[in-house]
């Protein structure tokens, strides 16, 4: 079995489309999203897209996604600052109430037993949330708690939007980073599980998927299309600014 991983794609519709394009050259049999699909600058078209794809997938929650639902029913979610708010209003805005009943059958977690792999257990952030943070210069005696109760040998979580593949005593958690606002080099990052871990990074048109970002009505559009599109921050940038994560 061949399954694609993909995470925080963070409604960005062209880095999606241009993952798909391989992961139908990678002939996958089944898709994981794990978490943040939203909130993002295509909110109604990625939904959209997601839901019209042929190939069976399964979801889990992420941060995002958790808090656009609980505006959908009428709810502020966590609280960050108001240029954040504003985004996301606008992104429930954008979507209804069979978005609303769809995102509530996403589940938090997921355990698939794969052949050759074991059991998989994929998260948005750590086992405990979806909104604790760590890095691979985290020490190992701070994410070890992260994910304790998981008898999985390979966890998969995401959040950070950066790659990363360590061992944490008998645990591999690996991060597969973003798809749609990665942090290091421009491109839509993945993850094939085709009896090992292939980490993978999809070239796709920045400038043209910057023109219809900023052809959105995103509050947001012009930061998006040129600082996480055109030009994303570096690992080391974003490594610096969760240090006191570490």
């Amino acid at each position: 079995m061949r399954i694609a991983v993909l995470y925080d794609i963070h409604a960005n519709l062209p880095a999606l489309e241009a993952v798909m394009a391989d992961v139908r050259a990678a002939d996958v049999d089944a898709l994981v999203f794990g978490g943040d699909i939203l909130p993002g600058p295509m909110p109604r078209e990625t939904l959209d897209y997601v839901r019209a794809l042929d190939i069976p997938a399964q979801y889990i929650h992420g941060n995002g996604d958790r808090n656009i639902l609980e505006r959908l029913r009428g709810g502020e979610g966590d609280p960050v600052p108001e240029a954040f708010k504003e985004s996301m209003r606008w992104n429930a805005a954008q979507l209804g109430r069979e978005d609303e009943q769809w995102l509530s059958t996403w589940r938090s977690t997921l355990t698939l037993t794969l052949p050759s792999i074991g059991d998989v257990f994929f998260c948005h952030a750590t086992a405990r949330n979806d909104t604790e943070i760590f890095t691979r210069l985290t020490p190992d005696d701070r994410v070890a708690p992260m994910f304790a109760g998981v008898a999985a040998p390979l966890a998969v979580c995401g959040h950070t939007h950066m790659v990363a593949d360590r061992t944490v005593g008998s645990l591999r958690v690996v991060n597969p980073g973003s798809v749609g606002m990665p942090f290091g080099d421009p491109g839509a990052y993945w993850m094939l599980l085709d009896g090992d871990v292939t980490l993978r990074r999809t070239d796709y048109a920045l400038a043209d998927a910057a023109r219809r970002i900023r052809a959105t009505g995103y509050p947001m559009a012009e930061a998006f299309a040129a600082s996480n599109i055109l030009q994303p921050p570096s690992e080391e940038q974003m490594l610096a600014v969760f240090s006191g994560s570490r």
